[in-house]
């Protein structure tokens, strides 16, 4: 089975006309009634195509759907606001699994809010857990958007959201959002907040303290691969027992990151049984490699024609690893 682990919603309009509402009034309207119903997730396309047909023309079988992160207005005020938000896009997300249970699993969007601790987020994790039957969670590691303001993912801030992921079992998807810097577009900022995200947690004691935390970093981790011989020679860990390589390897990485070069690096650097299939698509790289004539986000042919993976690692990154570490998912 090819599981995609790294999937956004397809959801048509009716979200970005609630979020535009919710963000005009500042809430004044209160919550309302949810915008997304089933017909609507079923008539749903992007580009003209439903969101099936776009995983059938690349061949996945199964996709973890998550919000798309750039639009949780994390760092807007009220925090009321964000949170009717969210519960709004987690809404949609369990309907869109409801209508295809054979293609989709959800991710929850967290209501992570800018000065806000992550215990703002438990209720909505126990409601997508256990009532709408979420396989994991999304982790914004900056809901400031670009303020400076949070805390590195391996400061004592996020260990409540640590413990309660541990006790839960439930992993987590390192994916930054949206971003109010304007030196950097939120596709610069992902990048950005993934690496800064990794050197925090390698350089903290999360990882004692949680030994069971399951943490996947989006993108392929940010820069951090490709920076790994710089990383070698200065961060040792807290005490200094374990070298960069080994304090990686606490870590998971998904592999959007369309090319073979960088994708080689990463199964490399981190082994292949730390890296999960995920893509993005619909997202940023469905469009034509000139190159090519393939998608950028058309994965699986470059995972296949790298010879040098064995035919049971291929099949651990393009699903078996997704089934081992995030284990509330049932085919």
């Amino acid at each position: 089975m090819i599981i995609d682990i790294h999937n956004h919603i397809v959801a048509g309009e009716e979200l970005s006309r609630y979020q535009a509402s919710l963000i005009n009034s500042r809430g004044f309207h209160g919550k309302r009634k949810p915008p997304v119903t089933e017909e609507s997730i079923k008539s749903a396309t992007w580009q003209g195509h439903k969101h099936t047909e776009v995983l059938d023309q690349v061949g996945t079988d199964m996709a973890f759907i998550s919000p798309r992160p750039y639009t949780m207005m994390h760092s807007e005020k009220p925090e009321k606001i964000v949170h009717w938000y969210c519960e709004a896009v987690n809404d949609a997300i369990a309907l869109q699994v409801k209508v295809e249970p054979t293609r989709f699993r959800g991710i929850a969007g967290l209501p992570q809010n800018a000065g806000v601790g992550p215990e703002n987020t438990f209720d909505e994790i126990d409601r997508c857990i256990d009532e709408l039957g979420m396989v994991g969670i999304m982790i914004n590691p900056d809901p400031g958007e670009g303020d400076g303001l949070t805390p590195g993912m391996g400061d004592e801030y996020w260990y409540p959201l640590y413990e309660k992921m541990v006790s839960m079992d439930v992993p987590g998807l390192v994916h930054s959002a949206s971003c109010r810097n304007q030196r950097e577009s939120f596709h610069g900022h992902f990048i950005t907040e993934e690496s800064i995200a990794i050197l925090s947690l390698l350089n903290s004691n999360v990882f004692s303290d949680f030994p069971g935390l399951k943490l996947v970093i989006s993108h392929g981790g940010g820069s951090v691969p490709y920076q790994v011989g710089r990383w070698r020679s200065q961060l040792r860990g807290p005490d200094n027992t374990e070298n960069f390589d080994e304090r990686l390897r606490r870590l998971y990485f998904d592999s959007a990151l369309y090319n073979t070069e960088s994708l080689e690096l990463l199964f490399k650097v981190v082994k292949p049984d730390r890296c999960l299939f995920g893509t993005e698509r619909p997202g940023a790289g469905s469009k034509p490699n000139p190159r090519t004539g393939r998608w950028y986000d058309d994965v699986k042919p470059l995972i296949d024609e790298m010879d040098w993976l064995s035919e049971e690692e291929k099949a651990a990154i393009l699903g078996g690893n997704a089934e081992r570490v995030f284990s509330r998912f049932k085919p």
